[in-house]
């Protein structure tokens, strides 16, 4: 055959195999009005919103913390301001309270707490998820978490790094009693076994 001829008809038929094959990969491919609404579906509160939307209000808390499990708590109370932000799909919850603690030189002292907790369901995931602040720290602990109506416990894992290199793993488990009460228990990871180191007991405040 004359190569004039030839290669204008093997790049013919290489064209046509590549336009079929992208048309057929384009044809399998949602359209773009198809992802913006599913897109938009994904980004709506549902059921489990719902869940953190009942924690929403003005709360007052004791709470126990344990630096040491074999020794007595350390005990405070504070008060809570929880809020919806987004349409319903974020729970912003700001803690205060005053804690005594040893000071630099030994001696005890007193100072404000003040933390700030994100908590949201992600539809992505479909796992709730939580950052959490505080003016005792610099970092941000990033949790993620499951549901159990059963027992209306809602736990999350997570960890953070209080020392460089020095990262722990955290437990949060959150009971919801009733309507005007719920407690959280945090367990961190000792060596490889989850030790029991602070203790939270909310009530809604009238």
């Amino acid at each position: 055959m004359n190569r004039k001829i030839f290669l204008p008809l093997v790049a013919g038929l290489f064209l046509g195999i590549s336009v079929s094959v992208l048309a057929q990969s384009t044809t399998n491919q949602p359209g773009e009005s198809d992802m913006m609404a599913a897109m938009m579906a994904m980004a709506q509160p549902g059921e489990n919103h719902k869940q953190l939307e009942s924690l929403a209000g003005k709360w007052s808390y004791s709470v126990k913390w344990w630096m040491n499990p074999q020794s007595p708590p350390s005990e405070s109370s504070g008060t809570t301001v929880a809020k919806l932000a987004m349409g319903g799909r974020y729970l912003i919850s700001n803690h205060t309270s005053k804690i005594t603690m040893p000071g630099s030189d030994g001696k005890m002292t007193t100072m404000e707490f003040q933390g700030m907790s994100i908590d949201g369901y992600d539809n992505a995931k479909k796992k709730f998820v939580s950052s959490w602040i505080d003016n005792m720290g610099t970092g941000i602990m990033n949790s993620e978490g499951a549901y159990d109506d059963a027992t209306k416990t809602l736990t999350y894992n997570g960890s953070y790094e209080p020392m460089p290199g020095m990262v722990t793993k955290v437990r949060e488990v959150c009971k919801m009693t009733d309507a005007d009460h719920h407690t959280m228990e945090m367990f961190e990871d000792r060596g490889g076994t989850l030790v029991k180191t602070m203790e939270i007991s909310y009530t809604r405040k009238k």
